[in-house]
This record gives C-alpha cells, structure tokens and sequence, in this order.
C-alpha cells in the first residue's frame, strides 16, 4: 500500500511538471500578436516612469499596486533596457503574468496533499487549458499576480498548520502583503478568507461535533511575525522601498476612491457607468457566451465539476486522502468570493479571476469524487475519456480566444479593447517618423481626446521625444502631426485648413481617431512611397 501511494505521488509530480511546462508553452508564444488594451498601455506607462526615473510613486485613484512593474525591471535589465522608450515591445512585459499564470499550476506540487493527489493534476490540467486563465496570462494587469498571491497566501498556510515551521509562516505573510502592494481588491480576499475560516468551524462544528480553533493550528508568535512580515513587504512595495514615504498613507485613501467606484460602477476615467453590469454578468460569461453564429464559449464543465467538490466538501466527512477541512475552507471560500463580487456593480471580466480559480481548484476535487462513486472500471472509463474530451474543448476555446480573436468582440474575455486595424495609425506614425528630418528625436506629435480616450497612443510613440497629450483641446494646435478624438475634429477642421491633411483610424469599436499630418510632411512621404522608399 506504502509502495502505491509513493507511486502515485510520483506520477503526480511528473504530470504536475509536465503540465505546467505545457501551460508555459501554451501561454507564450505571439505574445505581441494582441494590440495593447487601454489599462495595459497604462501599466506599461508607469512602469517607464519607474525604468526612467528609479522612482514608484503609488497613485490613490489609479493603476492599483507595483508589484507587475518590479518583475518587469530585471527581465529589461537582463535585456539591456535601461529606458522606457527602448523596450522593444510587449514581450517583457506580457511574460510576466504568463509566468505567474504557470505558477499558479507550480504551487499545486505544494496542495497535493491537502486536495488530494489526482484532483491536483485535474486541478493543473483545468488551470493550464481555462480560456479565461490563458487569455488573462497574457494581459498586463495585477489580476494574475493577485490570483497568484492568493493561493500562495493559502498554500504557505496550509503548509504551516502541517509543519508549525515559522518559515512557512513568514512565506504566507509575505504572499498576504504582497496581496495588497498588487491590488486593492485584495481586502475581499481577505474577508473571504477569514469568513471561509470561522464557516468552516461552525460548519465543521454543527455537522460532526468537533471544535475547530485558530489556536490548534497557529502559535501566537508565529502569527505575530506574519503579520509582521505582511506590513512590511507592503509597505516596502507601496513607498517605492522607502523612496515615497507617503505611499502607504496614500493606498489607504484609495479605498475612499474604490468603494465609491465599486459601488457605482463609475469609470475613472468619464465618471459614465461603462462597468455596471448585473450580479450574473461573470456567470452568464462562464457558462455560455455567444455573441457569432459560428461560435459558442462555455467553461460549464469547470463549474459544473466545483458544485460537485463543493457538495463533496460540505458533507460529513468519509475516508479520502483529501484534507476535508481545507476542502470545506476553499468552497466557503470560493462561494464568499464569488457572492462579493456578484453584488458589486462594478465588473470588469478579469475581476472573476479570483473566485474562478477557487471554482478550478474544486472542480479538480469534484472530477475525482465523481470517479470515485462509479462502481466499475467499464463505467470509469469512459467518463475519464468525457473528461479529457471536455478538457479538449476547452483548450481548443482558450486557443480560438488568443490566437484566432485576441482583440474580437465575439471573445467574451476582449473587453473594451485596442482595435487590431489601430496599429496602421502606428505604422503610419513610424512611416513618418522615417522622413522627418531627426525622425523620433524632432517630430512633434499633439495628441487630444476628451476623457484621455488617446490610450494606447503613449505606449505606441514611446519612442518620440516630442509626443504630447492633452483631455482638453489646446488652442492652437501645433506639431507635424496632431491626433484628435471624435469631439474636436470640427473646430480643429476649421483651424488647421488646408495646412493639414486629415486621416481617420478606429482606436476600438464605434471610436475613431482622427490625425492631421502637415501638409509638406505629408508630400514628403508620398514621394517615398511613389519611389519606393528610396
């Protein structure tokens, strides 16, 4: 039996691996392909801010925490970037939550024995090939990081309560800190924890009668230090390692800010009511998604197979090399997530990332259990062939979501997003840039869009000097190019005249940008163009 068991913990480890190599390789490649969204040009900008100036200077009503923008620094600087406007495209910055997406399959190596060994690799295998989980992988966002966070918080935990080492301790204290240094939506993580912690007592308590304590399984020093530990990597994190004091104050202000977006669904940027949406908006793009007659998106099976563990988990316990306290804490867990974020107005798609890995976890647990109660082989079987069948057809939707419509409406997971043809306003840029005399040094770009709805321009002319942009309309307008959104093309139509010559591009769907180039600048590269660039 001994024998068995070490046997399976191989096979496991090797299949956890092996499953994790894949998701890498899966979440990798063409990772320039998909224009930048609006919050990842945003995220890029600041992160040049930090390359340029070797400052972090936390901002209470936009761009959440620092921690993408520190893992960024050493992969530019193992490339030899040491300026913004040099980084030579997405790549650098996109690897960063491909790599903490794969992570999140790594630390299943460390939950094995608290889920269960077989419903661990489900658990990698669904993480690896979830639509949602592979397209946010490849997006420049904290949401990953936070995702990733979260479930070291938990996984560090989980080994402290097993071991009482100190060091596991200070490792999930330091995941809890690095929560909030990402993100402030951190505190529903943190409320949800908490909540999972005393459901799971009384749950435990009402159904078999034993008391469930906090003290059984920390020792107040130790939980002392992790605390400790949280508000300094926080506060490390938060004030730029001491560089801006005033950060940690300052990420304690921005819940006035995000509350009060949370609850209105308002956006920073226009105060319109863009991301109010109702309490089964994640549901609805989880379970069935068709917005084409070709396609239809589902991840049904994932959350179908987590009310399974979910029912597993909260009924009395049976023998099973699953920790049932730890099952019962991540589905009280997973349902507290999910109702907080059902109820809040305000709803991006990426903000279910949270929850719905916690959907994944007990989806892995509910995919053994249903294995389990099947009485013979010929029955199992097939079911596993349904399951990787089903596995298939996910990962054929998480390969039709970034590789055929990375930037498309008909993918429930592009939200808002950077039109693909806008990137022929960036080629016409650089084409001009080429025969400007001093090309990015000297050409003067004047960008002007009401609600700063020029995003992602900044991150596509990092490279001029002499870029500049406005919300307002500045009168005059000056430059070799001036680029302008919908509301200002008639007064600048009548101001520029015939000295300019007017293009139009679509920036995202139903908004177009409108870019007046000098008329002699505009001569001079249609006469490269007519001798062939020569």
């Amino acid at each position: 039996m001994l024998k068995d068991q070490r046997t399976l913990r191989i096979v496991c480890v090797c299949l956890l691996l092996l499953v994790g190599a894949g998701a890498f390789l899966f979440r990798a490649p063409k990772l320039t392909m998909r224009p930048m969204h609006t919050d990842e040009a945003v995220h890029a900008k600041k992160l040049g801010e930090l390359l340029n100036e070797k400052v972090y200077v936390y901002d209470e009503k936009e761009y959440h925490g620092p921690t993408p923008y520190y893992v960024s620094m050493p992969i530019l600087w193992a490339m030899g970037v040491k300026q913004y406007r040099d980084i030579p495209d997405e790549f650098p910055l996109r690897i960063v939550p491909v790599l903490f997406g794969t992570g999140l399959i790594l630390l299943l190596l460390l939950f094995r024995d608290a889920m269960g060994q077989r419903a661990a690799v489900c658990a990698g295998l669904l993480t690896a090939v979830s639509p949602v989980m592979v397209f946010y992988s490849r997006y420049y966002i904290q949401e990953m990081l936070l995702v990733f966070f979260t479930f070291g918080a938990i996984v560090a935990g989980w080994r402290y309560t097993r071991s009482q080492r100190f060091g596991w301790a200070l490792v999930a204290g330091a995941c809890l800190g690095l929560m909030h240094a990402t993100k402030e939506t951190c505190v529903l993580a943190y409320g949800s924890l908490v909540g999972a912690w005393i459901c799971t007592a009384l749950w435990s308590r009402g159904l078999e009668g034993r008391r469930f304590e906090l003290r059984s399984y920390f020792r107040n020093l130790h939980l002392v230090g992790a605390i400790k530990v949280a508000a300094v990597v926080s506060i490390l994190c938060l004030t730029g390692f001491w560089s801006n004091p005033r950060g940690t104050i300052d990420s304690v202000m921005a819940y006035v800010v995000y509350v009060q977006r949370a609850l209105t669904g308002n956006s920073s940027t226009n105060g319109a009511n863009l991301h109010n949406h109702p309490w089964h908006y994640y549901l609805h793009l989880l379970l069935f998604f068709k917005n084409d007659p070709k396609f239809w998106w589902s991840e049904a099976l994932v959350v179908g197979l987590s009310l399974v563990g979910m029912v597993k988990a909260l009924k009395r316990q049976v023998a099973c090399e699953a920790n049932f306290y730890l099952l019962r804490f991540l589905a009280f867990y997973t349902i507290l997530m999910t109702i907080v974020y059902s109820i809040i107005p305000y709803k991006t798609p990426w903000c279910l990332l949270g929850f719905y890995h916690g959907m994944i976890l007990l989806a892995g647990v509910g995919a053994v259990a249903i294995y389990r109660r099947l009485p013979r082989w010929w029955i199992k079987v097939p079911l596993v062939a349904l399951f990787l069948v089903g596995v298939g057809h996910l990962g054929v939707q998480a390969y039709r979501a970034n590789f055929r419509f990375p930037a498309d409406q008909r993918n429930p997971w592009v939200y808002g997003h950077t039109s693909t043809p806008f990137l022929n306003l960036v080629k016409r840029m650089n084409e001009l840039a080429a025969v400007y005399p001093g090309g990015y040094d000297t050409m003067v770009i004047q960008a002007m869009a009401p609600g700063d709805d020029y995003w992602p321009l900044p991150w596509y002319l990092r490279r001029f000097k002499y870029a500049g942009y406005s919300p307002d309309l500045l009168p005059p307008p000056h430059g070799s190019v001036v680029i302008a959104g919908e509301g200002y093309t008639e007064v600048l139509d009548e101001r520029l005249g015939d000295a300019y010559v007017r293009e139009s591009y679509g920036l995202r769907p139903d908004v177009l940008l409108y870019v007046y180039i000098e008329r002699g600048l505009w001569e001079t590269f249609l006469k490269t163009r007519e001798t062939g660039g020569k």
